[in-house]
């Protein structure tokens, strides 16, 4: 019987290591949680249940706790080895985790049991996109917000990325075409609820020193071809799953 195929792509080794990394915690993890607090248009929900989906080593536990204070933080990802370094992350900061090992296509919480979902640099992992979206929608409360920060294909499909890291080339989408996939699953935002940040390490090209030197000036929104795109997008309070 041959193995199912697989339905994320792996980190390479040099992938992991980033990923514990100070860049990877202070300049994309700590950057993209504190953006995306900004991003709702009422007040936080209060003693949320929160799930962090790609939860990888555990990086994100302790500034996830800090902003949004959660009652209960469950941690999934498919991969053993950083579950383990997950759980050791967990127990260094003192917080209480539960871990799954699941795959983000077929996730192992009932219906409409989770407040937050944040969903940070996994997706552009996931082969099976459509199906994933549709499990994060099923496992929201109504009412309920997903926390999405991804990097677009402006971003995955340059040399550097694709030289250090691994991806699904053929699932990568635009920001346009992530904000449309949110919405055709029925999650709820406007304007106000996204923004487009053009950080210097999302610009493969020059990594934003011609504009540091003052040789050049970004490009606005709407003229250049965006490199992350964060929303936080609610499930519908009428919403059946």
């Amino acid at each position: 019987m041959s193995n199912p195929a697989p339905t994320y792509v792996a980190e390479t080794r040099f992938g992991f290591w980033f990923l514990q990394s100070h860049v990877w915690q202070h300049h994309v993890l700590r950057v993209a949680i504190n953006d995306l607090r900004g991003l709702f248009a009422g007040p936080l929900p209060q003693a949320p249940v929160l799930l962090d989906v790609g939860c990888g080593q555990g990086k994100s536990f302790g500034l996830l706790a800090e902003a949004f204070q959660p009652a209960r933080m469950i941690g999934l990802d498919a991969d053993p080895h950083s579950l383990d370094c997950s759980r050791a992350e967990a127990e260094r900061l003192g917080l209480d985790v539960q871990l799954i090992a699941s795959d983000c296509a077929a996730i192992e919480l009932a219906d409409a049991s989770v407040d937050l979902l944040f969903c940070h640099q996994t997706f552009h992992h996931l082969v099976e996109q459509e199906q994933a979206l549709a499990e994060f929608y099923r496992v929201l409360k109504p009412g309920g917000y997903l926390l999405f920060a991804e990097s677009t294909q402006f971003y995955i499909d340059t040399w550097v990325i694709r030289w250090l890291f691994r991806h699904p080339m053929h699932v990568q989408k635009s920001a346009e075409g992530y904000l449309a996939m949110l919405r055709e699953q029925g999650l709820q935002f406007s304007d106000a609820n996204i923004s487009y940040p053009y950080l210097w390490w999302s610009r493969s090209k020059d990594f934003g020193l011609l504009e540091r030197w003052g040789l050049c000036t970004a490009k606005p929104v709407g003229q250049r071809n965006e490199t992350l795109v964060n929303v936080v997008a609610r499930k519908p309070l009428d919403a059946r799953n």
